[in-house]
């Protein structure tokens, strides 16, 4: 699993730095860097790559789905980039995972689809919503990749049908901890990720959602593969590091559910 990161890494930001005053020197933040909200990811030939583009990734949960193969049906004509997952833990209910880069989609054509669709009928559970955004922390050697097309492979990929989602929020004590060490914590996280994802046991889409969620979480996790044992293996081991058992305030809710249903992705 190339370039795989840690559950609740951090979403990078501005360098230190400051602007100028009256008197020629420097004093606050430096408002340029704080201001430039586009994507950083490695070196090339010396240059940082940048990109001011991100997937918008949103799960829904609803409940009372009573026909799952007309809803099939109606998201095969839809061409919405979405994938159905029915819960494993209510017998009823479905997870509808979709995703665009512009946000206002899901105000306009995803409204659209559960306004007239089979769904208008079922009922959401908003303690399931989660909605985030692609990131970069200025590792990522291929930043188009890793904010837009691994996450559509990831969750298209027809041999990796189980899902478990969820949110977390980190105590804002990690913040404060030196860069060097948050680095080594955040390290013991990637060491496991990667091992597992070279093993094909799990394989992760990973989202910042500051300002996005409603319960002030800081990142939505997904931990995709083809067997459920293992993911849920993923979650018990990375509970023992440093970070999950220090630093994490809260995980979940969790939603666990297996693909019927994927849309196709060729990238």
């Amino acid at each position: 699993m190339t370039e795989q990161r840690h559950p609740g890494s951090p979403a990078g930001g501005g360098h230190p730095g400051g602007h100028p005053n009256k008197e020629g020197g420097k004093s606050g933040p430096d408002l340029d860097a704080m201001t430039d909200v586009s994507e950083k990811g490695a070196l090339i030939d010396g240059d940082a790559q940048r990109l001011d583009r991100r997937l918008f990734v949103q799960l829904l949960v609803f409940t009372d789905v009573a026909d799952t193969d007309k809803l099939i049906k109606e998201l095969s004509a839809s061409n919405l980039e979405a994938v159905l997952y029915a819960d494993v833990n209510n017998p009823t209910s479905v997870g509808l995972l979709t995703m665009a880069e512009d946000a206002s989609f899901f105000t306009t054509t995803l409204r659209g689809f559960l306004s007239t669709s089979s769904l208008k009928e079922a009922t959401l559970c908003p303690e399931y919503t989660m909605l985030g955004r692609t990131y970069a922390i200025g590792h990522e050697r291929d930043l188009e990749d890793w904010l837009l097309k691994r996450p559509r492979r990831v969750a298209s990929n027809r041999d990796w049908s189980w899902g478990v989602w969820y949110p977390l929020r980190r105590r804002g004590e990690f913040a404060l901890l030196p860069k060097k060490t948050q680095g080594e914590i955040l390290m013991e996280h990637a060491v496991i990720g990667r091992a597992f994802g070279e093993k094909d046991l799990g394989h992760d889409i990973r989202l910042v959602c500051p300002g996005l969620d409603k319960n002030d979480n800081d990142f939505v996790i997904a931990l995709i593969g083809k067997d459920l044992a293992p993911l849920s293996k993923l979650v018990e081991t990375m509970r023992s590091t440093k970070q999950t058992s220090t630093y994490i305030e809260k995980m979940g809710p969790f939603f666990v559910g297996k693909a019927i249903w994927q849309f196709e992705y060729a990238g």
